[in-house]
């Protein structure tokens, strides 16, 4: 067992999630410390100017990095502990790309800067090699999630609502089913920060005073991405366009109430992938704080849903704690993604170590 942190930069451009993990790589130990660090407003704004790729990244992500730094030391300092105690970082960087048809994603974030900025060894680069096998690259915390939910009752699935939405199907400890489901909070987000100045719908505030424009639902749901048979993934922007000319006209509280139902739509979709019926949804990632998508998806699904908080997981720390755990998998030669997770032919090492 080692000691390991783990950093997540989502695609909702909310933060940095940190957190620390006692592991062997294959079960977990001990979870640890965690905490968010928003991004300032100009970080925030120059990854929202990088996306796609099309623009210089190099100083933005030099910024990005060392904004990581910041938060490794934050976390530590919350610990009570020095960094010769941690064994390796997991460090995702931020996906400024994806295309997996197209054998391309990017992360950026500098590995050897934060290794050198920190002081501990750092795993980065998590996805390419699965791209290069011909895997999607996502998502690839199903095997954490696997670990994690070991003693559960299955079939059971784990929704996670961050930018973009994913799901894990766990049938039993062999069985695992992984997709990108479709849009969760990054159309939300951009539709508030439009039309509010607020980058987010806070409690579902927006959403809850609107009104649901069902045809745009039923528009929406005919893309075929949702007939598409999984192992499937998702660039944040994917439904951009889309959606755009769904919700366009709308009032600021129908759209968002419209938007909302689309990532619920997603996730009901994404269940009829299913090899069997999930008996229970445990939801992490920020949407489960959106009391609007909660209720739609206990209405929408024929299932127990509970935020993750009810098995005794950190819902915010999620993301953050797979990283750290893939990182001893990376440093061990374990694979970190499989044919049923993203796709790829034969489950795939990942991840470039930089002492």
């Amino acid at each position: 067992m080692r000691l390991s942190l783990g950093l997540m930069s989502g695609t909702s451009l909310d933060g940095v999630d940190a957190a620390l993990v006692m592991t062997d790589g294959e079960r977990v130990a001990h979870l640890g410390a965690s905490l968010t660090r928003p991004y300032p407003e100009a970080l925030r704004e120059g990854l929202r100017a990088v996306l796609g790729g099309n623009k210089p990244v190099a100083e933005i992500e030099r910024q990005l990095t060392a904004f990581h730094a910041q938060v490794v030391a934050a976390l530590l300092e919350k610990a009570g502990i020095g960094p010769e105690l941690v064994g390796v970082i997991g460090f995702h960087g931020h996906t400024i790309l994806h295309r997996p048809e197209e054998k391309v994603t990017w992360q950026i974030g500098d590995g050897a800067l934060l290794a050198q900025l920190t002081g501990i060894p750092v795993v980065y680069d998590f996805r390419s090699a699965d791209v290069a096998a011909g895997g999607q690259g996502a998502p690839l915390v199903p095997v954490f999630h696997a670990a994690l939910a070991a003693d559960c009752d299955h079939p059971l699935a784990i929704l996670n609502l961050g930018g973009v939405g994913n799901v894990t199907w766990i049938g039993g400890p062999e069985e695992l089913l992984a997709f990108d489901t479709g849009p969760a909070n990054a159309l939300i987000d951009d539709w508030a920060l439009r039309h509010t100045g607020r980058p987010v719908d806070w409690d579902g505030a927006l959403a809850a005073a609107g009104q649901v424009k069902e045809t745009a639902v039923e528009s929406f749901l005919r893309h075929p991405y949702f007939r598409t048979v999984p192992p499937k993934s998702l660039d944040r922007d994917d439904f951009q366009s889309l959606a755009a000319r769904l919700v366009e006209g709308l009032s600021a509280e129908d759209g968002a109430a419209t938007l909302t139902a689309f990532t619920v739509a997603s996730a009901a979709a994404a269940a009829r992938h299913f090899p069997r019926p999930a008996r229970r949804w445990l939801v992490c990632g920020g949407g489960r704080r959106n009391p609007v998508i909660m209720a739609g998806l206990q209405q929408a699904l024929e299932a127990v849903v509970e935020p993750v908080d009810a098995e005794g997981w950190d819902g915010d720390a999620l993301e953050a704690q797979a990283f750290a755990f893939l990182a001893v998998r990376s440093l061990k030669g374990l694979p970190l993604s499989f044919p049923g997770t993203t796709g790829v032919p034969l489950p795939c090492l990942g991840g470039r170590v930089c002492p």
